[in-house]
């Protein structure tokens, strides 16, 4: 079931809630909608957003499509492949986040050049 609408520079994908960090969720969920002018960091977007929670169940390697809080930057971050903090093919944060979220599709990010509007809103 599709929980959230990601809106990327005029690409619409879809994010489902995972079981993760259900103090951040809920947290995000009350914020909702968010948007910003996302920064790209390898390939990772992440953006601030008016939620402020600390660790949760945090770590730096992600699964690819990963939805998550970064509490250091008070930032929503949107992973599909490596960082410059990555081993290998793997996402990695540059210090530990919160996944709340996983992206059904990461293809329409792939060919993104740099950075992008964002707007994360509840899916209708």
């Amino acid at each position: 079931m599709t929980d959230l609408t990601v809106e990327v520079n005029r690409r619409t994908l879809t994010a489902t809630w995972t079981d993760e960090s259900p103090e951040t969720r809920a947290a995000l969920a009350d914020a909702l909608p968010v948007e910003g002018t996302a920064t790209r960091w390898g390939d990772e977007l992440y953006f601030s957003v008016p939620v402020d929670v600390p660790a949760e169940d945090a770590s730096e390697a992600v699964p690819v499509g990963a939805v998550a809080y970064w509490p250091a930057g008070s930032a929503l971050c949107l992973f599909w492949g490596p960082t410059p903090a990555s081993h290998g093919d793997e996402p990695r944060a540059a210090a530990p986040v919160n996944v709340v979220a996983e992206l059904d599709d990461v293809g329409p990010l792939r060919s993104l050049s740099g950075g992008a509007d964002v707007r994360v809103s509840p899916a209708e």
